[in-house]
């Protein structure tokens, strides 16, 4: 199974969400094919919830695999009506700048 069908998976059986994406964006990237990934979670449950907490939560479902599997992950935690209100479009992601706990 691909690391990023480890995290739909994991963020899926985690958190009810309307729209869930899970985008590897390693090929941006030099750390190689399974190293960058960006969520993008669609969910009733981040009503009332600050964007830390947002982003707290999807660390948590993930805490495995950002300690041992991954390098980079951009997260976009939204609302229902914030997402429609977006045009249902999120930011582009950033450069990687390197410096992985991977890197020799």
């Amino acid at each position: 199974m691909t690391m990023q069908q480890v995290i739909f998976d994991k963020v899926q059986a985690a958190l009810p969400c309307t729209h869930l994406e899970v985008l590897n964006e390693s090929h941006m990237h030099s750390r190689g094919a399974e190293s960058h990934f960006k969520v993008i979670a669609v969910s009733d449950t981040f009503t009332g919830q600050r964007l830390l907490q947002r982003h707290r939560t999807i660390n948590a479902i993930l805490a495995d695999e950002l300690a041992n599997h991954i390098h980079a992950l951009a997260i976009h935690a939204y609302t229902p009506q914030e997402y429609q209100q977006s045009g249902q479009t999120v930011p582009d992601s950033p450069r990687c700048l390197g410096g992985s706990k991977f890197d020799k």
